[in-house]
């Protein structure tokens, strides 16, 4: 090609890529600027039904889920002020109100009194909170990691040095483990619904002790102390934690879903704060509702992200089309990420099925398979329905001609939420 065709040619590519990214922006722009005049003319009431929580055994383990934030908190704190051994805790958001002081102070108050507390938060999901909380007590028995801020990998084109800590963690004694959605605040409390769970005993709380472990010895600074690994006291594959690890190309969340989902025979239970499938999770949806398994799907009418509803709207044809049956929550964000498989398999964790969760950043999932765990599911799945409205084919199919093209101009953004 001549040199001035060829240059001819880049400017033309570089001038359609600057016009089309310029699109993108203003319809950003114009999204978050109707759906602040929405909230306003619109607000969220925050109520919803919850399920009140019950303990259940499950694998040698005490299992109890929990839907209200209030509950949970409370539990947490009691677990905490009991410790008398160690406390692994980590989260991604970790608000600087009533209840993060809570939190705060529980934590070194427990080191104040001998036990060995280890604490984990990401910098990037507190960046809009006073830092001077996140100052904590000098305390020899008190060990903090604040994962940083600045990627590298970002800039480097290095995908092991990017991804955020998006996990929610709380280990104590060995003994009680907790996981799931919730982050630490106020918000979280009484005007969002999510999902976590608690195992007390059994190989459970080992799996998410462990990957706590894993995770502190791989980013600790050299100022804080080695967590010992001992291996696992029981190995029973009925109960495992899947840890997504970036830093390692490992992504097994994505991986549970997947043969989870390919394994399905009669239904599939999904509850998602922020669902945006990448192809194959896509296929897999729609393979199964083809074959007549049947596929529910919760998720927020709307976010507290506006942009991702936007982007996950594109693939709502293909899951309609092939009858996955999508259920809209009302007047409250749901924040859960959860499935059930055929009354016999759970995931509760901290990974959305979006690109970000699934192959993205620090996630970790644990993978039950209990018909008790997965009944009680389904009771808690029947209670979110009756909060719920379906989104019909027919109603998709009847939206605004505008919206559609502003949906294929955002869908790119996809692989960045």
């Amino acid at each position: 090609m001549p040199r001035d065709s060829f240059r001819s040619s880049a400017r033309t590519l570089a001038l359609g890529a600057a016009a089309g990214l310029a699109a993108q922006v203003m319809a950003v722009a114009g999204i978050v600027a109707a759906d602040n005049m929405r909230k306003r003319r619109e607000p969220l009431t925050g109520e919803f039904p919850s399920t009140p929580p019950r303990e259940l055994d499950v694998l040698g383990s005490r299992a109890t889920v929990f839907t209200y934030g209030a509950d949970l908190f409370e539990d947490m704190l009691a677990a905490i002020e009991r410790a008398t051994e160690t406390i692994f805790f980590e989260t991604y958001i970790w608000k600087t109100d009533e209840v993060g002081e809570r939190f705060k102070t529980a934590l070194e108050d427990a080191a104040r009194r001998g036990v060995d507390v280890y604490v984990a938060y990401d910098s990037f999901g507190n960046l809009n909170q006073d830092p001077r909380f996140y100052r904590f007590a000098d305390h020899p028995r008190l060990h903090v990691l604040r994962f940083p801020l600045l990627r590298l990998g970002l800039v480097l084109g290095n995908v092991r040095k990017t991804g955020r800590d998006h996990r929610k963690l709380l280990v104590v004694d060995g003994e009680t483990a907790y996981v799931g959605g919730y982050n630490i605040g106020e918000m979280y409390a009484t005007t969002w619904r999510d999902t976590h769970l608690k195992v007390v005993g059994g190989s459970a709380a080992w799996e998410l002790q462990n990957a706590f472990i894993d995770f502190w010895n791989d980013h600790r600074r050299r100022r804080l102390p080695e967590l010992p690994d001992h291996g696992a006291r029981q190995w029973l594959s009925e109960v495992e934690a899947a840890s997504n690890s970036p830093h390692r190309l490992l992504f097994p969340v994505r991986g549970i879903y997947l043969n989870a989902l390919d394994r399905a025979v009669d239904s599939i239970d999904i509850t998602m704060a922020y669902f945006i499938p990448d192809r194959e999770i896509l296929r897999a949806l729609t393979v199964a509702a083809r074959r007549g398994v049947h596929v529910r799907v919760i998720i927020p009418e709307h976010t507290n992200h506006v942009i991702a509803d936007w982007v996950a709207r594109p693939y709502y044809d293909d899951l309609l089309d092939a009858g996955v049956e999508l259920w809209l929550f009302q007047d409250a964000m749901v924040h859960a990420k959860t499935m059930s498989v055929d009354g016999r398999w759970t995931t509760i964790g901290t990974a959305n099925i979006d690109r970000l969760s699934m192959a993205g950043n620090f996630e970790v999932n644990l993978e039950v398979h209990s018909p008790e765990l997965a009944a009680h599911m389904a009771e808690i799945f029947a209670t979110d329905l009756t909060n719920c409205r379906r989104l019909t084919l027919h109603e998709w199919r009847q939206r605004p001609a505008w919206k559609r093209p502003v949906e294929r101009l955002l869908r790119p953004l996809g692989p960045l939420l």
